[in-house]
């Protein structure tokens, strides 16, 4: 009985081994094994806040219809230096020149974890942040008028948002903001999409921590790596003065369109054009 005992075990141990080595070789190799059928670079995308990676969906089916591999990883929206540090990390795992597009926060998530990364070839900010060292999106939100997400932009939480607070499993209270439901179309939107595809996005929504938008960003990356950015001139979040003047300061490849906020998901020929530009050097 024992021989059968322990014989079971080793067998257990074995197998628990072998799938432990399968997930990592898995892990290392399903982004950069697209890669390497092609010559074209890996396209990454990235979310912001109050959106998830299937808002990519419209473009990730033009890139990859015109031969390009793609993939969208999920953003934590925990806090600028974890969702930057996850992706680093999901960047290293991609063999060959990277393309990397963020959209909104997305944009401060990409300019931070691009950061010495030498296969990351371009950078491509739509309707995004795209902060200096030491700022946070609170301040590139306030720094000039036009946008909806608050009245008061000193104001703790702002009043497109309700705070959701949860216990931690440390039993603090920690609190997550979720765009209000009867805002969301205008906010990120306008009137490019029904009011039921607006009501579905607003439910699949994921929320921020208010660490994310209120962090002070690293070196940026956009200092040594070439940038395109889309200035969305309709957009009711990012104050499209903030847009340009990032992008400007950024030295960016720059177009302007009468997109909203969430243009990746309203006009995702336009975002997926500014794309391919930006592909198009990467040798």
């Amino acid at each position: 009985m024992l021989k059968r005992r322990t014989f079971r075990i080793a067998v257990l141990g074995a197998t628990g081994v072998a799938l432990a080595a399968g997930v990592t070789a898995f892990a290392s190799a399903a982004p950069s094994s697209q890669a390497s059928s092609t010559s074209k670079p890996t396209v990454v995308l990235v979310n912001g806040a109050w959106s998830d990676s299937a808002s990519w969906s419209g473009v990730v089916k033009r890139l990859q219809a015109d031969g390009y591999p793609v993939t969208a990883p999920p953003t934590g929206l925990r806090g600028l230096s974890d969702d930057s540090a996850y992706l680093a990390s999901y960047l290293k795992t991609i063999q060959g020149p990277i393309v990397l597009a963020g959209q909104s926060y997305g944009g401060s998530v990409i300019t931070n974890a691009a950061t010495g990364n030498p296969n990351v070839k371009a950078l491509v900010y739509i309707s995004a942040f795209a902060p200096d060292k030491g700022e946070s999106v609170q301040d590139l939100t306030a720094k000039f008028p036009g946008t909806q997400i608050t009245n008061d932009p000193t104001a703790p939480i702002p009043t497109a948002l309700t705070p959701v607070p949860f216990t931690k499993a440390d039993g603090t209270t920690g609190v997550d903001l979720y765009a209000k439901a009867d805002q969301y179309r205008n906010l990120f939107l306008s009137d490019l999409v029904s009011s039921q595809t607006a009501a579905e996005l607003a439910a699949t929504q994921s929320p921020a921590a208010p660490q994310a938008l209120g962090e002070p960003s690293g070196d940026p990356a956009w200092k040594t790596i070439p940038s395109w950015t889309l200035v969305s001139k309709n957009d009711h979040v990012i104050p499209p003065a903030t847009e340009r003047f990032m992008a400007d300061r950024a030295h960016s490849h720059t177009i302007e369109a009468d997109t909203p906020h969430a243009a990746q998901v309203t006009n995702p020929g336009i975002v997926t054009d500014l794309i391919e530009k930006a592909a198009g050097t990467v040798n």
